[in-house]
């Protein structure tokens, strides 16, 4: 049974940091995608980030190139968001998902984990 889940949300100043983690269970990162996504109140779902299994190729919404970064460790079969330079604007539950291929719609994603709030706030 694949299980994805989410740790490491918080509360934090803007520009601090945070590292989420998504512990997979039930299927291993050398054959599936991993992104994240993010889903702020009264807003849509949007993907933050994604890193492939094929080779490891990292993709990045605009909103946070070059702040975040996706990593997996496959021994821990675990994948990572490192968020650094956090903004009041970052605040939004947080949520891993996998599938066999990254990409920016939520639809080509089928499993899912239950997701790790983030609060950027002074």
């Amino acid at each position: 049974q694949v299980q994805l889940v989410e740790s490491g949300g918080g509360l934090v100043q803007p520009g601090g940091s945070l590292r989420l983690s998504c512990a997979a269970s039930g299927f291993t990162l050398d054959y599936d995608a991993i992104g994240w996504f993010r889903q702020a109140p009264g807003k849509e779902r949007e993907g933050v980030s994604c890193i492939s299994s094929s080779d490891g190729s990292t993709y990045y919404a605009d909103s946070v190139k070059g702040r975040f970064t996706i990593s997996r460790d496959n021994v821990k079969n675990t994948v990572y968001l490192q968020m650094n330079s956090l903004k009041p604007e970052d605040t939004a539950v947080y949520y891993c998902a996998t599938d066999g291929y990254c990409s920016w719609s939520e639809a080509d994603f089928g499993s899912w984990g239950q997701g790790t709030q983030v609060t950027v706030s002074s």
